[in-house]
């Protein structure tokens, strides 16, 4: 199959048949072999039977059904579990992304090599109120993810090879930053493309300026989990000993400077009585903590399945399979025996 279209969605029963003809007309006068999946995140005002008659009238076109609302992280997740084109193309329902990107977004992934290619939409039909927000927010996020050719990382409009999709993993508010989650995954051929975009024909938007505030903290979480995600050491030790010997040093200070006033017959104070003491006192038990907090970090990472997990992207056909887990019958004869002893002591 070429393409699977991926439209999550929520409270969009206006917009999807003009959407779903858009498609299809696309898609035909192209000749792709496709799929269109309607993820429904929890909608309230009929979309799901909207979708149902859709399907009925073309195989082509599926869709899945949430209980409650979710939100657009997992109904793309969703998505790409079950997409199963080569190209897998994301766009909105609300008729602002045209399905007349797709052939070229299709070429750029099959032709011109990239993994993903994310839309530029670069003339926008919203508010001040969204667009100013939207350029810090691109701007900070060029800056923190190293992705420095997007402008526009929250686009709905996006295309990916199928690899990129089954190897990441789309969770919370991260939709946002499905280019940096890919290029965390090694996935570092990443493309952009000028996109028209249009002015919203029905409803209204189902996205508030709180989405900037956590697009923000979400952000702060990928950097950390893909700095010091498997070593969690390295920031809270370091953090913690530097917080710790800038308060041991301070401490000593305050103690040097009274002994040097007593013995100078020079007016003096009870070292508990300095506030430089209690300063210095706080910021060696947060180094403390601190470094505790990178301790106990490191001994879940000790103990989690995932730690030796490694993105691989080819091998040869010569290359050594991975081992089996151990058995008891790869077990030397001696050691048999032995646990078999205690075996039997034990009962």
């Amino acid at each position: 199959m070429d393409i699977s279209v991926v439209v999550p969605l929520y409270n969009e029963a206006e917009s999807l048949p003009e959407l779903a003809e858009w498609i299809e007309r696309v898609m035909d006068e192209n000749h792709f072999s496709y799929e269109v999946l309607f993820i429904d995140d929890g909608s309230t005002d009929g979309s799901w039977k909207v979708i149902k008659e859709l399907s009925g009238r073309n195989p082509r076109l599926k869709g899945i059904s949430f209980r409650r609302n979710y939100g657009k992280s997992p109904a793309l997740n969703t998505g790409f579990e079950r997409a199963q084109g080569d190209v897998i193309i994301t766009m909105d329902a609300d008729l602002q992304d045209s399905p007349d990107e797709i052939p070229e977004l299709y070429r750029m992934i099959t032709r011109d090599g990239y993994d993903l290619v994310s839309g530029w939409k670069k003339k926008r039909y919203d508010p001040l109120s969204k667009t100013i927000p939207t350029k810090l927010f691109n701007a900070t996020a060029r800056r923190v993810s190293g992705i420095h050719n997007l402008h526009d990382f929250n686009c709905g409009l996006k295309a990916y090879r199928r690899e990129v999709v089954k190897h990441i993993e789309v969770y919370g508010d991260m939709h946002r930053y499905v280019p940096y989650l890919a290029k965390n995954a090694g996935f570092n051929r990443i493309g952009e493309k000028e996109v028209k975009h249009r002015a919203r024909k029905y409803g209204t938007t189902k996205f508030g300026l709180d989405r900037f505030v956590n697009g923000y903290l979400d952000l702060l979480t990928l950097w950390f989990q893909a700095k010091f995600g498997v070593k969690p050491m390295h920031f809270f030790g370091l953090l913690g000993s530097l917080m710790f010997l800038l308060g041991f040093i301070a401490v000593i200070v305050v103690g040097a400077l009274k002994l040097y006033n007593m013995y100078s017959g020079n007016s003096y104070r009870l070292v508990t009585e300095s506030p430089y003491f209690y300063l210095s006192l706080t910021s060696m038990i947060l180094g403390t903590q601190l470094f505790l907090t990178g301790f106990l970090g490191e001994l879940i990472i000790r103990h989690s399945n995932d730690r030796n997990h490694y993105e691989i992207g080819e091998e040869t056909s010569n290359a050594p399979a991975l081992k089996a887990p151990r058995h008891d019958n790869d077990l030397p004869d001696a050691v048999k025996v032995e646990s078999k002893a205690t075996t039997l002591d034990a009962q």
